[in-house]
């Protein structure tokens, strides 16, 4: 009864991955396109049909010498190729158009689950799945192309079984046996000889190829495994090389790539089983029935016409029974995507249900910034980091954030920025977020031009060529005033310090009325990071300043010091996950 259950779940989410996009906005096109597909299919079979009485009639023409009709049953056969050429042509040209739009569609709708509640992040910090890239850019396509493809080619071979299992019963003919001095007549015989030797093909490959699932789920995992390693040498190119951690990281590219090999030769073996076993079935399905039939043709009791149209018969009822067989392979790599694409399902919809304990509420004093009333924040193993803070800040207030490493300061900005899901209480912020921006310690740059990088996440349309010079210009970036419109790789081209300075640039065109920096000047000088908060106090001179910083010389640029304060605890050895920490509100002179 589990067995039962489970096999119906299984079925159950692969309907929930196939059936949305059938139902969708775009429901009338993908119909169109799947019934014209089908029309063309079953005319397929049709072709085929008459191509088999052809087999009947041009044979007997043959063996008879009627030459009148061997030149009538060539250009019958002319014209039915022509007809058959054309179906096949628009039958594959149809199918891969409603691949794409399948395709596009599910894209969009996985990169919107992915994008929307921080999912990326969420999932990326829990380690919930592996390679969400991989699975939206690559088993997507699978699975559309899989399921087209399984399901037509299903739907060709039970229309062929249909049409041609009437006709090999009836040109077969009875098969009269003695067995023990009875007689045994077998009425369409070689229908139940196609039945079983289809039956006994497909049970053989069954139990042959049953680990091939597994396998190739597998070799997909590891093939993501090895391009994300390789992603990141290229991500962090710098460090590695002044690390001079290129053995460490061959070393880990070398195992990584080892999985792929080991595995790849367990489907090499496997596969190799499976081939023989269908190789095998494959050629002897030529003469099987042709040896079945011939003691009826030399008997004298069918033709060499007759002969022929039981053998093409066969060979259509058989490899229509066949189908499992010839997309078994298919069907294991289809089967794989399925399961990763119900694991991104289930980590993302694991992220939507997630009971919110941190209440989000609109401030209803315009005065005020941000409040924090009876927060408590924890890590993702349930240890907390502080608890019930009570904590205000004012427009225009300019507020410090300090205390020891790991103690929970970007912790606290990553929940106010509504990030960080672990912790309970209640954040009270601005009703506009368009008023507010965050610059994390490592700023992130878009691959695209230097002026879409520079206002990102605004459309760079809002701002002007001399606004985007003049920031620049005052965050000590002017030499690159005049590449505005190159589009490069920042994050790899820009030093550290230099990205963080266009952080700052971009603070300055978005104007926002709240401003938090997370250690957003560690990269700087201490003259520089003057500079910056110079430029913050003089031309935003009213933005609201929330920094996490840990050099006191910032000090000055604030006006209130939330100090993050960890209590001494009895056997005290420097662990700073020994005790939650306190939140002190302290004036600083300005």
């Amino acid at each position: 009864m589990q067995s039962i259950t489970g096999k119906a779940a299984h079925w159950a989410e692969i309907w929930r991955l196939i059936k949305p996009y059938w139902i969708s906005e775009e429901k009338v096109s993908a119909w169109s396109h799947l019934i014209a597909i089908i029309v063309l299919t079953l005319g397929g079979v049709y072709i085929n049909v008459l191509i088999n009485e052809w087999n009947r009639v041009f044979y007997d023409a043959l063996q008879n010498h009627h030459y009148a009709v061997f030149k009538t049953q060539l250009i019958r056969f002319s014209y039915l190729a022509f007809f058959f050429i054309v179906i096949a042509i628009y039958r594959v040209y149809l199918t891969q158009g409603l691949q794409m739009l399948w395709r596009r569609w599910m894209t969009r709708q996985y990169m919107d689950k992915w994008l929307a509640h921080q999912s990326y992040y969420h999932t990326e910090m829990q380690q919930t799945i592996d390679n969400p890239d991989q699975r939206i850019a690559q088993d997507l396509s699978a699975l559309t192309n899989g399921t087209l493809s399984l399901t037509l080619g299903l739907l060709s071979s039970l229309v062929t079984l249909g049409s041609f299992i009437a006709i090999l019963w009836s040109v077969s003919g009875p098969l009269t046996l003695m067995i023990h001095q009875h007689t045994l007549t077998i009425p369409g015989y070689m229908v139940w000889f196609a039945l079983l030797y289809a039956g006994l093909g497909s049970l053989i490959i069954w139990w042959i190829g049953r680990p091939l699932v597994g396998l190739s789920f597998d070799q997909e995992r590891f093939e993501a495994n090895f391009r994300f390693g390789l992603i990141r040498v290229r991500s962090n190119a710098d460090a590695i090389a002044l690390y001079h951690g290129e053995s460490q990281e061959k070393n880990q590219l070398n195992h990584q790539f080892e999985n792929i090999r080991a595995n790849w030769w367990d489907i090499m073996r496997l596969t190799r089983r499976l081939n023989v076993a269908s190789t095998f079935y494959d050629q002897f399905a030529i003469i099987f029935p042709i040896l079945v039939a011939a003691p009826r043709y030399f008997a004298n009791a069918i033709q060499l016409g007759t002969l022929m149209q039981v053998a093409s018969a066969f060979g259509q009822v058989q490899g229509a029974l066949s189908w499992f067989i010839g997309a078994f392979t298919d069907l294991a790599s289809w089967k794989a995507c399925v399961n990763r694409l119900a694991g991104f399902n289930a980590a993302v919809e694991l992220i939507e249900q997630q009971p919110v304990t941190i209440r989000r509420t609109p401030l209803n004093d315009p005065d005020d910034a941000l409040v924090l009333r009876d927060l408590s924040l924890s890590l993702h193993d349930g240890w907390p980091l502080f608890s019930h803070a009570n904590l205000r800040a004012r427009r225009g207030d300019k507020i410090l954030i300090a205390g020891p490493s790991g103690c929970g300061k970007s912790t606290l900005l990553r929940a106010i920025a509504g990030v960080w899901p672990y912790g309970q209480g209640e954040i009270g912020l601005p009703p506009d977020e368009r008023q507010t921006l965050f610059l994390p310690q490592r700023s992130y740059l878009p691959v695209d031009t230097l002026r879409a990088a520079l206002c990102y996440p605004r459309d760079a349309a809002q701002f002007g060529d001399e606004t985007l010079r003049d920031v620049l210009h005052a965050c000590r970036l002017g030499y690159l005033r005049d590449k505005l419109d190159l589009r490069a790789n920042w994050g790899g081209t820009l030093s550290p310090g230099e990205q963080q300075r266009l952080a700052f640039a971009r603070a300055l065109i978005i104007r926002p009325d709240i401003l938090y920096l997370d250690e957003a000047t560690s990269a700087l000088d201490e003259e520089t990071e003057q500079h910056v908060y110079q430029l913050l106090n003089a031309r935003l001179p009213n933005v609201t300043l929330i920094s996490v910083a840990h050099r006191s010389s910032v000090a000055s640029f604030h006006t209130l010091r939330w100090q993050f304060i960890r209590p001494a605890a009895p056997g005290d050895d420097g662990d700073i996950r020994l005790s939650p920490s306190s939140i002190q509100v302290s004036q600083l002179s300005a």
